[in-house]
């Protein structure tokens, strides 16, 4: 046990996919949080070395990859965060592997979170209709299009899907994937 965490996740690995513009706070401080209660994470993304933040309204600082997501497998991991930013999300969901990668995820039952802008990526999956949800405002409507049950609340989970819908919920998100780690997996999206 860490000095300031717990072993809760101990063994368990976290896919953490983003690139160039995430939000800071939303791919950084989940990491560190589950870093905290035991877990392994890898920050996969499009490019290798490093991509940048973005830190509310500014370029932020960079984070290290870990992993090209065409070397990403889904069976080597326990969960999956999509960290939001409006521009990190818009690029990811137009790269075939991305969404193949999030689209196996959804399939496996396993635990999916995502926050802010994040959501849009599960939008090209396909597998919203039915499945409640939250976000940032702005990309309501596409949820709504994509058959989600939109609601504006901190956190909403569905079957180990979590979303949220900006930093100030970063808390309960955090708490939240814990929480559904633990459970283990869902029944199939």
């Amino acid at each position: 046990m860490s000095l300031f965490g717990s072993d809760k996740l101990k063994g368990k690995k976290i896919a953490i996919v983003a690139t160039d513009g995430f939000e800071q706070s939303e791919l950084e401080q989940p990491k560190k949080y589950l870093e905290n209660e035991g877990a392994e994470t890898h920050v996969i993304s499009l490019k290798s070395g490093s991509i940048k933040g973005w830190d509310k309204d500014d370029w932020g600082d960079k984070v290290s990859v870990d992993k090209l997501i065409g070397d990403a497998r889904v069976e080597d991991y326990d969960a999956l965060v999509l960290p939001g930013g409006q521009i990190n999300p818009d690029k990811l969901r137009v790269e075939q592997k991305v969404v193949d990668f999030v689209t196996e995820f959804m399939h496996s039952g396993k635990v999916v979170a995502a926050i802010c802008h994040g959501p849009w990526v599960l939008v090209e999956t396909g597998l919203l209709r039915g499945k409640k949800v939250t976000s940032y405002p702005s990309i309501k409507t596409d949820l709504k299009n994509a058959g989600a049950l939109w609601e504006d609340s901190e956190v909403v989970v569905d079957k180990g899907l979590i979303t949220s819908r900006n930093p100030n919920d970063i808390p309960a998100f955090n708490k939240k994937i814990v929480e559904e780690i633990l459970e283990g997996v869902h029944a199939t999206r």
